[in-house]
């Protein structure tokens, strides 16, 4: 894969190594561990009982940048200023939604109130310096029931103010919904400042793969990315056949040989 792209670092999404870290003893191995990996920054689904200069700290010590943040957004909706605090301190400037519950999103009406608490908690966000968005997964591209020429996407997207919510698209998610990344890549350009990647096996299970190993077409969605000013790639995986952190070797080995990432460059 050749081409004249923006050379972005490159984070690890915590998730991908989740089953290892039990304690704050593995979180700072593994947090160590990703920087030797190659990877430029993390991002986080905990933080695993440090506190914010304990974590800065430890990012500074393992040579990774923070690269956002997952937080459920019920507890977005109750503790935003918490989730601000200790993220300005260890330097992280966004902040994302990842999932949406079941139970809120059974119809259009269901829908459009999480859309309009994104918007709200996007301002606060704005407000203190920070980017909010939200994080797909397959759900969101499919028909809503009571409204079967609209998906979830259309509303969170398409009802939401992009300068209060931007989207960090899961390329994988985005297929699996059915959609095509490169084109909901090039359709979003300039709301997405961060991607998810992941690659998706070709066998019958279509499940998750090591960037690079699966179907997926990485040169558009690089070129998207560069045409969009993505700022991060982020990799994620959120099962694989071999142990997961030989899969983010993986991952991270493929993205660099494509140009990407920063670190020793």
């Amino acid at each position: 894969m050749t081409g004249a792209r923006r050379p972005l670092p490159v984070a690890l999404q915590l998730y991908t190594l989740r089953a290892q870290i039990t304690d704050a003893d593995s979180f700072r191995a593994t947090i160590h561990e990703v920087g030797e990996m190659g990877y430029d920054g993390v991002q986080f689904y905990s933080y695993a009982g440090f506190d914010a200069s304990a974590m800065r700290s430890l990012l500074a010590d393992a040579g990774v940048k923070p690269a956002g943040t997952h937080v459920a957004l019920e507890t977005l909706e109750t503790d935003l200023d918490r989730e601000l605090d200790y993220n300005g301190e260890i330097g992280n400037r966004w902040i994302y939604a990842p999932y949406l519950m079941p139970a809120r999103r059974q119809d259009l009406a269901g829908w459009r109130q999480a859309a309009a608490s994104l918007n709200q908690i996007g301002a606060r966000c704005r407000e203190q310096g920070f980017t909010f968005g939200y994080h797909n997964h397959d759900f969101e591209y499919a028909p809503i029931p009571d409204a079967p020429h609209l998906t979830g996407i259309d509303i969170v997207i398409g009802e939401t103010d992009p300068a209060n919510v931007c989207f960090e698209p899961d390329v994988f998610w985005v297929a699996k919904g059915g959609a095509d990344p490169v084109a909901a890549l090039r359709a979003h350009a300039g709301r997405i400042p961060i991607i998810h990647c992941k690659d998706m096996t070709g066998d019958d299970r279509r499940t998750f793969a090591e960037v690079g190993t699966g179907i997926l077409d990485w040169s558009g969605i690089l070129d998207a990315a560069d045409v969009g000013k993505v700022e991060w790639h982020c990799v994620e995986q959120d099962a694989g056949d071999r142990p997961m952190a030989d899969c983010a070797r993986t991952s991270i080995g493929n993205m660099r040989s494509w140009g990407m990432g920063l670190k020793g460059r």
